[in-house]
């Protein structure tokens, strides 16, 4: 980003930042192959703006990606795989989110990731059982979806 390699700038304004695309830039006719691994490389990043670049960058991809995300797939398992081994809560929060829009973005991508899933799940078993035992108190990582226990089995559900 700091270089101008990625075609994106970030729009600020008062209700917060948006991630622009630049004008010669059609997210339809964009390559793939390219941009969308390098975007989920990001996703290990913990700092600002490159953070929320990688993550607002990957929901935009898929968004308009839908047939030409699948064949990338192999490509995006290592930087999954990486981020999901930094057992970081906060990356493997943001990573699970973005597996359930990529199994999301197609209908096919499900039934892709499966050659994978030895890679992907044991990090999931590890972390399945990290649901916040608040006692009569209110927890509020519901309201902001960052429960690692819930989203895990949310992420499984989407990609059975």
């Amino acid at each position: 980003y700091d270089r101008g390699d990625l075609p994106i700038i970030i729009e600020h304004s008062g209700s917060g930042c948006k991630l622009k695309w630049t004008k010669d830039v059609d997210l339809t006719q964009l390559d793939y192959h390219h941009y969308l691994p390098i975007f989920f490389e990001g996703l290990r990043e913990k700092q600002e703006p490159y953070r929320f670049l990688a993550v607002q960058g990957i929901f935009d991809l898929l968004e308009h990606g839908q047939a030409r995300v699948l064949p990338v797939i192999p490509q995006l398992i290592i930087p999954i795989k990486t981020a999901l081994n930094t057992r970081d809560h906060d990356i493997i929060s943001i990573t699970l989110k973005v597996l359930q829009r990529l199994v999301t973005c197609s209908e096919t991508i499900g039934e892709a990731l499966v050659p994978y899933y030895r890679q992907i799940l044991p990090i999931f078993n590890l972390f399945r059982d990290k649901n916040h035992n608040t006692g009569d108190k209110i927890d509020y990582s519901q309201r902001k979806e960052s429960n690692l226990g819930d989203l895990i089995q949310e992420t499984l559900e989407l990609i059975h």
